[in-house]
């Protein structure tokens, strides 16, 4: 039964693609978008789907978007490499991801520096915010087109977290960033770098024991399911950054190009000032599909602060203070 699952499972992905290639006219340009995440209520998901509708809409004849979502094209590890060769020309992946092309966008990892949404998005939509959509573009052809935020972070485990000493000995999935690797290891756990789409099966058999995560995608990856609560730490923002490559832009033409970053503003702003009703809306969705919230006391809470927030001076010198400093007080 299983196996049938499995290709049953990967017949529907199949289709799937088949049906988004399937859709683009002949003599427009197609522009793939691959991304890692799954589901219908996901932040990610829906921005990507309002940018791919408006793009095939507006700007019919011309260009034509063809998602690929939940890593049914490229995985995490394939997929800037993917950018570079032009294989795909539209990627949306955690602004943790970004570590072997460049420092500063540690910034965004840093726990307890943004205090909610509105302090994150404020900080992208300044001077030095902007500056940093064009950090990579020099020396990886990298250029981002916005920031779209996923929310807040919080942790899960096998086994109820109040403050950070319950993590100790634990080992916790993190993505590949330094600066995450750290705020784990201060709390006494060990952290485990790997794929998004692997960390379900990890958890489910215990090779990591937590992991930290939005509600968007503590709930539509279901990791409630295989862990004894999630801790309300809101510790540390998830943002992805959407991007494209330089080589593209510059292949299209002035007007063509206008409108594409114009529609790609659009979305990245209505997106972002959507998400917080998303999240609210997933984190009810945990608690009425039987999953446990443990919320912090204010002394609960600053012993998490007090735990993390020393790892920022061992990375201010990599990311800027300049940058740190812009980025606390925006």
């Amino acid at each position: 039964m299983k196996k049938f699952n499995l290709a049953l499972s990967a017949a529907v992905l199949t289709l799937a693609a088949t049906g988004a290639q399937a859709s683009c006219e002949s003599g427009e340009r197609v522009v793939k978008f691959s991304h890692v995440t799954g589901g219908t209520t996901h932040p990610k998901v829906v921005a990507s789907n309002k940018f791919a509708d408006r793009v095939n809409k507006e700007m019919n004849g011309k260009l034509c978007v063809e998602l690929y979502p939940n890593s049914t094209l490229f995985g995490d590890s394939k997929e800037l490499e993917a950018l570079l060769l032009g294989d795909v020309q539209l990627l949306a992946p955690s602004l943790s991801k970004f570590g072997s092309y460049t420092d500063k966008y540690g910034v965004f990892d840093l726990p307890f520096i943004f205090k909610d949404m509105d302090h994150a998005i404020r900080f992208t939509q300044s001077s030095e915010g902007k500056e940093l959509l064009t950090e990579m573009d020099e020396y990886a052809g990298f250029v981002g087109l916005g920031y779209w935020m996923s929310g807040m972070k919080y942790f899960s485990a096998n086994k109820k977290l109040e403050v950070p000493s319950d993590a100790k000995g634990l080992k916790f999935r993190v993505q590949t960033s330094d600066v995450a690797k750290q705020m784990i290891s201060a709390m006494g756990a060990s952290p485990q770098a790997m794929s998004f789409s692997e960390v379900y099966g990890a958890l489910q058999t215990g090779v990591v024991d937590g992991q930290e995560n939005t509600w968007s995608n503590i709930y539509t990856k279901k990791f409630f399911e295989v862990q004894n609560s999630v801790t309300e730490t809101n510790h540390q923002l998830l943002a992805y950054l959407f991007m494209t490559s330089s080589e593209f832009l510059d292949s299209l033409d002035s007007s063509t190009r206008a409108q594409f970053m114009q529609i790609a503003n659009d979305v990245t702003q209505e997106a972002n000032q959507s998400v917080k009703a998303k999240e609210a809306a997933n984190r009810a969705n945990i608690l009425k599909a039987g999953g446990k919230i443990n919320t912090l006391t204010p002394a609960q809470r600053q012993e998490w602060v007090d735990t993390m927030k020393p790892v920022w001076s061992q990375f201010d010198q990599y990311i800027g203070k300049d940058l740190v400093k812009a980025a606390a007080e925006s």
